[in-house]
């Protein structure tokens, strides 16, 4: 009951910009704490940006001052801004979010550890 949809990625130039989105639908009472994966080919997926429920944020060493993690409630939106990008940035982003929601048939608020769909990012040199 409860989906994130992504979007925002591509091909874009090394020293690049792109900015990726993660909105989440379904009767949304609150997100808490959101984060990025992301997946390159054979290797596994890893922690890129994490913004905590106390507005806390955590960045991989490799993306660290180039990459920044927001959200806007209002729109139930997570962002992920990212700069400078180098060919080592090839991947395919997920978002993560744990949501609690109103499960409108049960009369209930649920939590929810939800991921987006992925979108992939390629960075040329």
């Amino acid at each position: 009951q409860v989906q994130l949809v992504e979007s925002g990625g591509g091909l874009v130039q090394f020293g690049g910009s792109l900015t990726l989105s993660c909105r989440a639908s379904g009767v949304i009472f609150s997100i808490n704490a959101v984060a990025w994966y992301r997946q390159a080919p054979g290797k596994q997926r890893e922690s890129v940006a994490t913004l905590s429920g106390d507005s806390s944020t955590h960045y991989a060493d490799s993306v660290k001052g180039r990459f920044t993690i927001s959200k806007d409630d209002a729109t139930n939106t997570m962002y992920l801004q990212m700069n400078s990008l180098k060919p080592e940035d090839t991947a395919v982003y997920y978002c993560n979010a744990d949501i609690y929601y109103n499960d409108l048939e049960q009369g209930i608020l649920r939590a929810s550890d939800s991921w987006g769909q992925g979108t992939q990012v390629t960075v040329s040199s």
